[in-house]
């Protein structure tokens, strides 16, 4: 039997194709609960995101009014004018997050790092099973009512920036990418479960357009209301 990381990489498009580009840039159109619950309700409603796919780096673009643009890594966070001037930035930035919970607010920065490590973690999925150090190991499935959905225990080194150190991957007969669990560590640990459909090829590689984020319930449900976070993405490039 082919192994679940390999069948799910093959699936999307195979690391040979992957490795040929750098970077996934994409329009986003971002809804949910959770933005006006940390004080940015409109900040990145409408945005265009770019991420590295050989490195952790991440950018939205526009950041909120003013032209600016977000730069994330996972030691530093800043916003910069369109000229490049940095505007503001924030050393070693996870730090920032201590004590915090779910309804604790953020400001534009600690935003800036949340949107840029989780967009990147999503947007490499699951072609980071191939990075050296993230750990995979297949476990019990998942009954849905479209079938049996196989599963990824997946561990992440502690220098990859990510939601949570464990986290867990969902894939259909075909190998598809379908759900994807974990723990908003820089959040209070608050659990979620990411919904993702609408599958596009994008210059050999398949993308889902739609992503929907719902509050994991401690069964491994998960509640429709409210939507935690909408993500719609279109006009996705590879270069």
């Amino acid at each position: 039997m082919t192994k679940l990381r390999e069948l799910a990489i093959e699936a999307h498009g195979g690391l040979q194709r992957w490795r040929q580009f750098e970077r996934l840039s994409a329009d986003l159109q971002q809804g949910g609960v959770l933005w006006p619950l940390k004080g940015q309700p409109q900040t990145l409603e409408r945005t265009t995101v770019t991420v590295d796919l050989r490195r952790e780096w991440a950018s939205h673009a526009p950041f909120g009014a003013g032209h600016r643009h977000s730069e994330f890594e996972p030691g530093r966070v800043a916003l910069e004018a369109a000229d490049g001037t940095v505007l503001e930035e924030l050393r070693d930035p996870r730090k920032s997050f201590a004590g915090h919970t779910l309804q604790t607010p953020w400001t534009e920065l600690q935003l800036a790092y949340f949107a840029g490590c989780a967009m990147w973690t999503y947007l490499n999925t699951p072609f980071l099973l191939a990075w050296p150090g993230v750990e995979a190991e297949e476990i019990e499935p998942w009954r849905t009512s479209k079938g049996l959905w196989r599963r990824l225990a997946v561990r992440f080194p502690a220098h990859i920036a990510t939601h949570s150190a464990v986290q867990t991957l969902y894939f259909d007969g075909e190998g598809l990418l379908k759900r994807h669990d974990y723990d908003v560590e820089i959040a209070g640990n608050t659990p979620g479960a990411r919904l993702v459909d609408d599958y596009v090829d994008v210059s050999g590689i398949r993308v889902p357009t739609r992503r929907r984020i719902f509050a994991r319930q401690p069964d491994g449900g998960f509640s429709e209301e409210p939507l935690v976070v909408s993500i719609d993405m279109s006009n996705i490039r590879l270069s």
